[in-house]
């Protein structure tokens, strides 16, 4: 895709709906006419595709367009939100009549929007979207997965591979006069697998997805890669032993680990929850809240993944955003609402599920830098611990930062050596503490390439989070052998 992005998405609009910037402006007028501190506009055209394949078979297959548009009219941090399914110009001026409810006052001032103000980035080129692909080229990969993962050993008796996409065309204009525009590739590709041994029965899965269109996959076995390193997860804890209990020292592995990261303090670094005074982290920039060793940025800006924006849902530039930094608190992630209460900081981190939805600060890329040890250094550390790999579901209260999670790929270390791989393992904890507790950081940082979602006030959105691997000295584990 070589075209500018915000042109070919406000040529889109305008070519298939007649959407152009008078209409933006007479829609911003509608919403304004009771008052109000600003309204936006957010039109969204969404292309999907879904393939799934189980025991061998095509499953099921899918495919849609999402499309409309969500009004937004602000008063303070009250919101008026309306949207409508369809682009006729009488369903958006009753859906810009119905948010502009939230205002009592006189009539507020549209300003026309700005086309020639329009961002050029992309962080996502592609040569040709995946949605537009065709549907034989995305099932040539997905049994290549499975026929990778089946032929991982003969305990594997089940696979389910699934191949979703989509192509996300929108533009947002606000009554200040701003503009933004962007085309958003997206695919998510995930195997889940079942092994079977003398009675035993583990599951292993992996996911990939990226804003890539189907080049991604023509260099390297990336497919296969997939349905092998599924199979060997599933085969690696058909062997597993029960895993300790207690409080153990634990070396949190490369990438996958950061979704301890995301959800534990991530979310308590928004900055909606921090400027109600909900956060654990509420009215403490400038103060120590991890070991020296930890610097966490949120960072919507690496080319092509997941969680990466050229812009975000309220139109603002995606941003290197320092959180943390050397243990010191340094920040918030900010939309444009909770940004007024921080001396009118905007963070490029306003995010919406799609225009059924207002938008509020989320994360986008969340990541730990590097430190200066080698991996082998941790592990070399610990007397008897826990290596972690990969992880399932979990629980966090952003108040306190308390989390519970699960891990499904785990070894235990003894003598400065990893060992067994256990199964049961959960580890409980407090997200600041285990920040505090960081006693040693590796130079091995990755980033997840997995297919993460984020969940907050019902609303999902793709994200991305990464890190080096990390000693902890102490993490509660919950796991089933004393």
């Amino acid at each position: 895709m070589t075209v500018d992005n915000s042109q070919a998405a406000l040529g889109f609009f305008q070519s298939r709906f007649g959407v152009d910037q008078k209409v933006m402006h007479d829609l911003l007028s509608v919403a304004l006419s009771r008052g109000g501190d600003f309204a936006e506009l957010y039109f969204e055209h969404r292309q999907t595709s879904m393939l799934q394949y189980e025991d061998q078979i095509v499953r099921q297959t899918s495919g849609g367009v999402i499309q409309g548009v969500g009004i937004r009219v602000a008063v303070g941090d009250s919101v008026g939100y309306a949207y409508s399914e369809d682009f006729t110009y009488e369903s958006m001026r009753h859906a810009a009549n119905t948010a502009a409810q939230i205002a009592q006052s006189s009539q507020g001032i549209a300003n026309p929007v700005d086309a020639a103000k329009l961002a050029n980035a992309n962080l996502y080129p592609v040569e040709k979207p995946s949605v537009d692909a065709r549907a034989l080229e995305k099932l040539e990969l997905i049994r290549q997965a499975d026929s990778a993962a089946r032929a991982y050993d003969p305990a594997i008796i089940k696979a389910t591979v699934l191949f979703s996409d989509q192509l996300k065309r929108v533009i947002i204009a606000s009554s200040d006069g701003r503009l933004a525009a962007d085309v958003q590739p997206l695919f998510d590709f995930r195997i889940s697998v079942i092994a079977e041994e003398d009675g035993k029965r583990e599951r292993g899965a992996m996911s990939l997805s990226a804003r890539y269109g189907l080049e991604y996959f023509e260099t390297g076995n990336r497919a296969e890669d997939m349905g092998r390193n599924a199979a060997r997860q599933a085969m690696t804890n058909i062997n597993a032993v029960d895993a300790p209990a207690g409080t153990l020292p634990v070396v949190l592995g490369a990438g996958n680990s950061a979704v301890l990261l995301h959800e534990a303090v991530g979310h308590g670094l928004e900055g909606d929850f921090n400027y109600k005074k909900l956060s654990n982290y509420s009215d403490r920039i400038g103060q120590k809240v991890a070991s020296e060793l930890c610097t966490v940025v949120d960072d919507g800006t690496i080319a092509h993944s997941r969680g990466s924006l050229n812009i975000d849902d309220e139109g603002n530039p995606a941003q290197y955003n320092t959180l943390i930094e050397g243990g010191i608190l340094r920040g918030y992630m900010q939309d444009r609402i909770s940004g007024t209460y921080f001396d009118g900081q905007i963070t490029g981190n306003g995010r919406r599920q799609s225009f059924r939805h207002y938008p509020m600060p989320r994360m986008t890329n969340t990541y730990m830098l590097n430190g200066d040890n080698t991996f082998d250094d941790l592990v070399k550390s610990v007397p008897r611990g826990l290596y972690c790999v990969d992880y399932g579901g979990g629980q966090v209260d952003i108040n306190s930062g308390d989390f519970v999670f699960s891990v499904t790929e785990a070894y235990l270390i003894e003598d400065g050596k990893i060992t067994s791989p256990v199964k049961g393992v959960n580890l409980i904890g407090n997200g600041p503490d285990i920040l505090s507790k960081v006693t040693m950081v590796a130079n091995d940082f990755q980033l997840s390439s997995g297919g993460w979602t984020c969940g907050k006030n019902g609303q999902g959105v793709p994200v991305s989070q990464g890190m080096p691997s990390v000693l902890v000295s102490g993490i509660t584990v919950g796991g089933t052998a004393a």
